[in-house]
């Protein structure tokens, strides 16, 4: 509903996904009329993790893009089904050639409920495509209704050391309208990396856009003008809260 912002209005919203889901976000917020700073939080570095034979997995769990991704690389298998986080990681998976693949669309704990409600603990094991940090306790979630599950480590998670100088300029001169945070993890690096830089005073401008509670109070004693939190932890969520921040932005006499 909000894809058709006029183009006269411009905002300018910074992402500190991982470059992957940056990049292709930042095509979303274009079709809204805002221009976007890509500044990933973290590194997303790849292993040569050796995977099980997949005759014992009745499935797999995915719990992010970048799982998806690094299965597809590290194996040629696409007929084993995917239950996947979120939609976004759905679409991932599916794009990839997974089939079948669902959706839980929200957490680790919605993930959890909708294997126990569709699979069965004797039909096989269960292998989760991590990274080497995962939000949630997956296995334990699972181990409590009697799944085993086989958690495969693909890739690592690097945290960026400084904000680019570029992009620490745009913080302080308050060029940023909306800053986008997906995790606790990102948020909380991020306040780290304004704090060295010194440039926490532009933060006065800009509206902290997060896809959860725990991702907006990883932040911190940042002061920004405002904080805003997705009605579901869900990139959907987060887009349309944007939408509804142009718009009432677009409203106020400048």
């Amino acid at each position: 509903m909000h894809d058709d912002i006029a183009a006269a209005f411009t905002m300018l919203a910074l992402i500190t996904r991982p470059r992957d889901e940056a990049e292709a976000l930042a095509v979303l917020l274009a079709r809204r009329g805002i221009e976007a700073v890509i500044e990933p939080m973290i590194e997303i570095v790849e292993r040569n993790a050796a995977l099980p034979e997949f005759a014992g997995i009745q499935a797999i769990l995915c719990t992010s893009a970048n799982g998806v991704r690094a299965l597809a690389r590290a194996s040629g298998e696409r007929g084993v089904p995917v239950f996947a986080v979120g939609d976004a990681t759905a679409r991932e998976a599916r794009d990839a050639g997974f089939r079948p693949v669902e959706s839980a669309g929200g957490t680790v704990d919605d993930l959890a409920r909708l294997v126990a409600q569709r699979l069965l603990p004797p039909n096989g094991k269960l292998l989760h495509a991590a990274g080497s940090d995962v939000a949630g306790d997956l296995a334990a979630l699972l181990g409590a209704r009697g799944f085993v599950i086989e958690r495969a480590v693909l890739y690592e998670t690097r945290a960026a050391g400084a904000l680019a100088p570029a992009t620490a300029r745009s913080i302080d001169d308050g060029a940023i309208d909306l800053a986008l945070f997906f995790s606790p993890r990102t948020a909380a690096i991020f306040a780290r990396l304004v704090e060295a830089a010194g440039v926490g005073g532009g933060l006065a401008t800009t509206v902290a856009v997060s896809i959860s509670r725990a991702a907006d109070a990883a932040l911190g004693p940042l002061l920004f003008r405002e904080h805003a939190i997705a009605a579901a932890p869900t990139q959907a969520a987060l887009l349309e809260l944007i939408g509804e921040i142009v718009s009432q932005s677009a409203k106020v006499p400048s």
